[in-house]
Protein backbone atom coordinates (compact mmCIF):
# COMPACT_ATOMS: atom_id res chain seq x y z
CA UNK A 1 0.00 0.00 0.00
CA UNK A 2 1.35 3.36 -0.39
CA UNK A 3 -0.01 6.69 1.00
CA UNK A 4 1.19 8.01 4.10
CA UNK A 5 0.08 6.79 7.35
CA UNK A 6 -3.04 8.22 8.81
CA UNK A 7 -3.88 9.13 5.57
CA UNK A 8 -7.23 7.19 3.96
CA UNK A 9 -8.91 7.67 0.08
CA UNK A 10 -12.41 6.48 -0.45
CA UNK A 11 -11.70 5.68 -4.14
CA UNK A 12 -15.13 4.59 -6.04
CA UNK A 13 -15.33 1.14 -7.51
CA UNK A 14 -13.52 0.12 -10.55
CA UNK A 15 -14.62 1.33 -13.43
CA UNK A 16 -16.78 4.49 -11.94
CA UNK A 17 -15.31 7.97 -11.75
CA UNK A 18 -15.44 9.87 -8.56
CA UNK A 19 -17.98 13.15 -8.51
CA UNK A 20 -16.35 15.96 -9.98
CA UNK A 21 -12.92 14.48 -10.78
CA UNK A 22 -11.69 16.23 -13.52
CA UNK A 23 -13.12 19.45 -12.65
CA UNK A 24 -10.94 22.38 -11.27
CA UNK A 25 -12.55 25.47 -9.46
CA UNK A 26 -10.89 28.64 -8.34
CA UNK A 27 -12.56 31.29 -5.96
CA UNK A 28 -11.13 34.62 -5.79
CA UNK A 29 -12.92 36.98 -3.45
CA UNK A 30 -11.96 39.68 -1.06
CA UNK A 31 -10.68 38.46 2.78
CA UNK A 32 -10.74 42.17 4.11
CA UNK A 33 -14.19 42.20 3.05
CA UNK A 34 -15.18 39.30 5.22
CA UNK A 35 -16.57 36.58 2.08
CA UNK A 36 -13.88 33.99 3.44
CA UNK A 37 -16.89 32.42 5.21
CA UNK A 38 -18.60 32.33 2.26
CA UNK A 39 -16.29 30.74 0.33
CA UNK A 40 -15.73 28.24 2.98
CA UNK A 41 -19.27 27.88 3.43
CA UNK A 42 -19.73 27.31 -0.83
CA UNK A 43 -16.95 25.21 -1.02
CA UNK A 44 -18.23 22.59 1.94
CA UNK A 45 -21.85 22.36 -0.35
CA UNK A 46 -19.93 21.99 -3.57
CA UNK A 47 -17.41 19.20 -2.08
CA UNK A 48 -20.38 17.36 -0.09
CA UNK A 49 -22.20 17.30 -3.98
CA UNK A 50 -18.82 16.55 -5.74
CA UNK A 51 -16.00 15.01 -3.49
CA UNK A 52 -13.72 14.56 -6.22
CA UNK A 53 -13.07 17.93 -7.48
CA UNK A 54 -10.21 19.85 -6.88
CA UNK A 55 -11.61 23.54 -5.50
CA UNK A 56 -8.85 26.18 -4.73
CA UNK A 57 -9.19 29.95 -3.35
CA UNK A 58 -6.99 33.35 -3.84
CA UNK A 59 -7.49 36.56 -2.35
CA UNK A 60 -8.08 38.90 -4.62
CA UNK A 61 -9.03 42.37 -4.96
CA UNK A 62 -11.64 44.65 -3.06
CA UNK A 63 -15.45 43.33 -3.77
CA UNK A 64 -14.46 40.44 -5.80
CA UNK A 65 -15.72 37.23 -5.32
CA UNK A 66 -15.28 35.55 -8.78
CA UNK A 67 -15.47 31.76 -9.72
CA UNK A 68 -13.56 29.86 -12.56
CA UNK A 69 -14.32 26.02 -13.98
CA UNK A 70 -11.67 25.10 -15.74
CA UNK A 71 -10.28 28.39 -16.36
CA UNK A 72 -13.05 29.78 -17.46
CA UNK A 73 -14.60 32.74 -15.45
CA UNK A 74 -18.45 31.69 -14.51
CA UNK A 75 -19.27 33.60 -12.19
CA UNK A 76 -18.34 37.75 -11.43
CA UNK A 77 -19.20 39.58 -7.79
CA UNK A 78 -17.80 42.25 -9.37
CA UNK A 79 -20.68 42.22 -12.65
CA UNK A 80 -23.65 40.60 -10.44
CA UNK A 81 -22.76 42.86 -6.93
CA UNK A 82 -23.78 40.06 -5.69
CA UNK A 83 -23.11 36.02 -4.44
CA UNK A 84 -23.75 33.09 -6.33
CA UNK A 85 -26.59 30.87 -5.76
CA UNK A 86 -25.04 27.05 -4.70
CA UNK A 87 -27.67 25.28 -6.71
CA UNK A 88 -26.51 27.03 -9.83
CA UNK A 89 -22.85 26.70 -9.25
CA UNK A 90 -23.63 22.83 -8.64
CA UNK A 91 -25.53 22.85 -12.30
CA UNK A 92 -22.60 24.61 -13.68
CA UNK A 93 -19.91 21.87 -11.97
CA UNK A 94 -22.31 18.92 -13.13
CA UNK A 95 -21.95 20.38 -16.95
CA UNK A 96 -18.25 21.03 -16.85
CA UNK A 97 -18.06 17.30 -15.64
CA UNK A 98 -19.77 16.26 -18.65
CA UNK A 99 -17.98 17.92 -20.98
CA UNK A 100 -20.96 20.07 -21.53
CA UNK A 101 -20.14 23.96 -22.88
CA UNK A 102 -20.04 26.52 -19.71
CA UNK A 103 -22.30 29.32 -19.31
CA UNK A 104 -22.12 33.07 -16.93
CA UNK A 105 -24.06 32.42 -14.15
CA UNK A 106 -26.12 35.47 -13.69
CA UNK A 107 -28.35 35.06 -10.85
CA UNK A 108 -27.38 36.38 -7.68
CA UNK A 109 -28.33 36.74 -3.86
CA UNK A 110 -27.59 39.94 -2.65
CA UNK A 111 -24.83 40.63 0.05
CA UNK A 112 -26.39 40.81 3.37
CA UNK A 113 -26.23 44.53 4.77
CA UNK A 114 -26.39 45.80 7.72
CA UNK A 115 -27.71 48.76 8.13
Amino acid sequence: MSGEPGQTSVAPPPGEVEPGSGVRIMVEYCEPCGFEATYLELASAVKEQYPGIEIESRLGGTGAFEIEINGQLVFSKLENGGFPYEKDLIEAIRRASKGEPLEKITNSRPPCIIL
